[in-house]
C-alpha cells in the first residue's frame, strides 16, 4: 500500500468508524481515483450475497474519499458530507467488493474550487462504480457539497476548549 493509501485508511478508520464495520481498506488514493475493497464477510445478507447498504456505504466513502483528497491537494479547507444519492445494483455482489471514483474532469473541478472560494460553498456530483471479481454489479451517483470555514461546525471528535 503506498503512502497516500495508508494516510487515506488511517484517516478513515480514525474518523469515520464504519469504515472499520465494513472492513474496508484502500487499495488507491489521490486525486484522480480512489478505490476501496471491502470483503463479504464483513457485508453479508441473509442470502449470503453483499447488503446493498454495506455496497452504498462503501461508494460512499470512495466518492466523498476523493473529494477529501482533491481539496486537501488543492490546500482547501471545507467540511464535506453527501446531500443526495443514488444506487443502481447490476446484479447481486457474491465475494469480496471494491468502489472506484474518478474525477478526470478538470473544467468540472475549478468550478467547484472557485465557487468553494468564492461562496465558502460549492456541490460537486460523483459518480463510483462497484465491481466483483473484476466485473460492474452497481453504480453510485451522488451530490456532495463542501462548506468552508464561513460555515464551520464544530468537530464532534474534538474535545470542546
Amino acid at each position: 500500500m503506498d503512502t497516500s493509501a495508508a494516510a487515506l485508511e488511517r484517516y478513515l478508520r480514525g474518523r469515520i468508524p464504519v469504515s472499520v464495520a465494513l472492513g474496508v481498506h484502500v487499495a488507491q488514493a489521490g486525486p484522480e481515483c480512489v478505490r476501496l475493497t471491502a470483503p463479504l464477510t464483513a457485508n453479508v445478507n441473509h442470502s449470503g450475497t453483499v447488503f446493498g447498504g454495506s455496497a452504498a456505504a462503501v461508494a460512499t466513502l470512495a466518492a466523498w474519499s476523493l473529494l477529501h483528497l482533491r481539496l486537501e491537494a488543492a490546500g482547501l479547507r471545507a467540511r464535506t458530507m453527501i446531500q443526495r444519492n443514488d444506487m443502481e445494483y447490476e446484479r447481486p455482489i457474491c465475494g469480496d467488493f471494491e468502489a472506484e471514483c474518478h474525477l478526470a474532469d478538470g473544467p468540472v473541478w475549478e468550478r467547484f474550487a472557485a465557487l468553494l472560494k468564492r461562496r465558502g460553498r460549492a456541490r460537486l456530483h460523483l459518480e463510483a462504480q462497484l465491481r466483483c471479481g473484476g466485473e460492474p454489479v452497481g453504480r453510485f451517483t451522488g451530490e456532495f457539497v463542501a462548506l468552508g470555514t464561513a460555515f464551520s461546525m464544530p468537530d464532534p471528535l474534538e474535545a470542546p476548549a
